[in-house]
């Protein structure tokens, strides 16, 4: 995932406000270019996070939201988990990059609960993200272990948001979503003809 993660940090406008949600995205800010002038935002309460911390350079204070240990860029702030918050909810992010259960090819994200029965739910921020963040990409396996689409005409599992993903990022390849349906941008090692099949979308 560590080449997918770079593709995105390629692709976040420079200058950008970005919120990496836990898991896979936070592979994305060991790869931002020193000089994107991208500013990540953390739940947990930090402005201008860094790469992830290795070796000495690790403090046990310093975490990101997944409790993964990371730096701190010049000009870093901290403040209150609420105030986080605030900034999300308010639209202060220009990007946010989340992880999916499944996402639907009008942008629909189910990212929080399976619904099955025992399942464990982890709703963390990902709902004031969906609906904060001026602009919402996922970074998923495209398909589950047993080869079902996680990109799908519509989630069946509990929404996190409604409409709100624009671009999904998958092993497999690049697609944008929204109210026009499903766009393949490029594939990775598929053709986008097999992969349209897989996933029953058209092609233009």
């Amino acid at each position: 995932m560590d080449e997918l993660a770079a593709v995105i940090a390629r692709d976040i406008p420079a200058g950008s406000f970005v919120n990496l949600g836990i898991g896979q995205p936070t592979r994305i800010a060991d790869h931002l270019p020193a000089d994107s002038g991208v500013v990540l935002h953390t739940e947990n309460g930090m402005l201008n996070m860094g790469p992830k911390a290795e070796g000495d350079a690790i403090d046990p204070d310093l975490t990101n939201a997944g409790k993964v240990p990371v730096t701190e860029l010049p000009g870093a702030a901290y403040f209150h988990h609420a105030d986080s918050f605030a900034m999300m909810r308010g639209g202060h992010l220009d990007v946010c990059v989340l992880g999916a259960y499944q996402v639907a090819f009008d942008g629909d994200l189910a990212n929080w609960h399976t619904g099955k029965p025992g399942d464990i739910p982890a709703v963390g921020g990902a709902m004031d993200l969906a609906i904060g963040a001026k602009e919402v990409y996922v970074m998923m396996t495209l398909f589950t272990r047993s080869g079902e689409p996680k990109l799908v005409p519509r989630c069946t599992y509990p929404l996190t948001g409604a409409g709100c993903v624009s671009r999904v990022y998958t092993d497999c390849g690049v697609f944008d979503v929204g109210p026009d349906g499903v766009r393949i941008r490029e594939t990775y090692g598929v053709g986008a003809q097999e992969l349209a099949e897989r996933l029953g979308i058209t092609l233009p």
